[in-house]
């Protein structure tokens, strides 16, 4: 009796290198995705760090036929934002956090200060957009502060690209009557 034939696994090689180039190309857009949330330095660097460690655990079920990487490592940092936001809400894990917390470098802690800070219009417009619905909030932001295409950021939320659009259709009036009530 013969074994049943498999397909051989990928390279390791091509997986890393293939993990790597997503890992350049969308480093920039998930720390900012962090720097509009945070105004720490060290919070933003753990926060993509965190994204990136479970990107890499999860590289082998990314199907690019379901997506675009830049869609798929967002939804991961969402999800990554959220265990966060309750981890601090709560109080868990403080003390382990501290403790296994790498120093910065004094030229991590600029550069991530000057990434926070190229944020800071994002994070006012995050702050301004309070008052619209969360789902509204991460459509905008998604599509007109990411940059991303809104069928992308239809499968990130998960929602059909036709409710994407006209929540951004609505969400954007909305903002718009905002921005228009902080100039009287």
């Amino acid at each position: 009796m013969t074994a049943p034939r498999h397909p051989p696994p990928a390279s390791p090689t091509r997986a890393a290198r293939a993990f790597e180039e997503l890992y350049e190309a969308e480093f920039d857009v998930v720390m900012a995705y962090f720097a509009r949330r945070t105004a720490d330095p060290q919070t933003a660097a753990d926060l993509t760090s965190d994204t990136f460690v479970a990107a890499i655990t999860s590289f082998a079920t990314f199907d690019r036929d379901r997506g675009t990487a830049r869609g798929w490592v967002l939804g991961i940092a969402r999800r990554v934002f959220a265990q966060h936001c309750e981890s601090v809400t709560r109080g868990r894990d403080v003390v382990a956090r501290i403790r296994g917390r790498r120093a910065l470098g004094t030229d991590e802690i600029a550069d991530l200060v000057t990434r926070i800070d190229a944020e800071r219009a994002g994070r006012e417009l995050i702050e301004a957009m309070a008052s619209l619905p969360a789902t509204d909030r991460e459509v905008v932001e998604l599509v007109d502060l990411v940059g991303m295409a809104p069928k992308d950021a239809a499968q990130v939320l998960g929602m059909s690209s036709g409710a994407l659009r006209l929540r951004l259709f609505r969400a954007r009036g909305k903002v718009r009557a905002l921005a228009d009530g902080g100039r009287r």
